[in-house]
């Protein structure tokens, strides 16, 4: 199997906890072959889509931990057709650039692609999650999504809580997320102001979310695959910030899974496989969906450290694309079989 991970630089990468570099050792230990480009390095050659790649060099031994690995591989410069590939794996972080799904477009029928390009043109923003939202179910926290300040500020005075969270609608990873409070209203234009406004003549979406009470001892990271999940973790705030994501000073704790969080994985899954939405992250706090993350979802090197299981779940990740590569191409053979019988009748 050939695989091509559309994601950030190789030379970003944390090589002690990247969740992308996980998956390609998995891969790469398997004997697939694998391929990284960053969506900038999409082209067109003789109206066919290309990727200028960076190929990994096959290994004789794979090492056993994520920073040898990183270290010893050894990455060769290709120019390769996308269809060529076997399944794309998009990694990249946000915000979603939406020629680089353009360019996908036109070998979606020809690859499997994690995750579906429809999935994530829905998905790709914190939008999404206001999908699972009605006056029945009550998983999400009361949200508003606005560009209007004076309209934001009158949710402000009017909610009933006294702490709200304020954050952009295409952050990740924890990157402007912040608590307000109405205590310090004073301040709240201004920060709107610079929320809302580009500086460029444009103005940017933000969103105003319930604060929900138990958020000060962190949130859950749950991954799903295929719409079951296959990995928790309990996400901790620092002692000087209020966000629990790894990267903004977070630690992780090892978490069951609640029956509350359980029945909510179970109402939420069968439209994430319907969207296409495969491989998903999802961020729940006090039985409540706060975020949907489909495009480079993380955790898995945490999962694996502090769970210790046996079977990691990177192989799982990596079972479940073998699957669906493998479906795919007996449908593309099933078909060529008909269609010969078709043609010599």
């Amino acid at each position: 199997m050939n695989i091509c991970f559309i994601m950030y630089p190789w030379e970003t990468i944390n090589p002690e906890h990247d969740t992308s570099l996980a998956l390609i050792k998995e891969c790469v230990k398997r004997g697939h072959g694998v391929a990284m480009c960053s969506p900038a390095n999409l082209t067109i050659r003789d109206s066919v889509t290309n990727a200028f790649c960076n190929v990994i060099g096959r290994m004789e031994k794979v090492p056993s931990t994520l920073k040898s690995f990183y270290s010893k591989a050894k990455l060769r410069e290709e120019m390769l057709p996308l269809a060529g590939f076997d399944a794309i794996f998009f990694r990249a972080n946000p915000p979603l650039d939406p020629i680089m799904l353009n360019f996908l477009d036109s070998v979606k029928d020809d690859v499997f692609i994690v995750n579906s390009l429809q999935g994530m043109r829905e998905a790709n923003n914190k939008l999404y999650t206001a999908a699972f939202g009605d006056a029945h179910s009550n998983i999400i926290p009361n949200t508003h999504v606005s560009k209007n300040k004076e309209y934001l500020v009158q949710q402000i005075k009017d909610s009933k809580a006294d702490k709200m969270i304020l954050k952009p609608l295409n952050g990740f990873g924890g990157s402007g997320v912040i608590l307000i409070e109405k205590s310090a209203m004073s301040n709240i234009n201004s920060l709107l102001d610079f929320y809302i406004s580009t500086g460029e003549g444009e103005t940017n979406y933000v969103i105003l979310q319930d604060y929900i009470d138990g958020a000060d001892k962190g949130d859950i990271r749950i991954l799903l695959l295929n719409g079951e999940p296959v990995g928790a973790m309990r996400r901790v705030p620092g002692s000087d910030d209020h966000r629990s994501n790894v990267s903004a000073g977070g630690s992780i704790q090892k978490h069951t899974l609640t029956k509350a969080e359980k029945a909510l994985c179970k109402q939420i899954g069968p439209k994430l496989v319907k969207d296409g939405l495969y491989f998903v992250g999802i961020d729940v706090i006090g039985g409540k969906l706060v975020e949907v993350n489909v495009m480079s979802p993380g955790g898995i090197t945490y999962m694996n450290k502090v769970y210790k299981n046996k079977r990691k779940v990177e192989e799982k990740v990596i079972d479940f694309l073998e699957s669906k590569v493998l479906d795919k191409l007996q449908a593309f053979d099933r078909r060529a079989r008909l269609r010969k019988t078709v043609e010599e009748a």
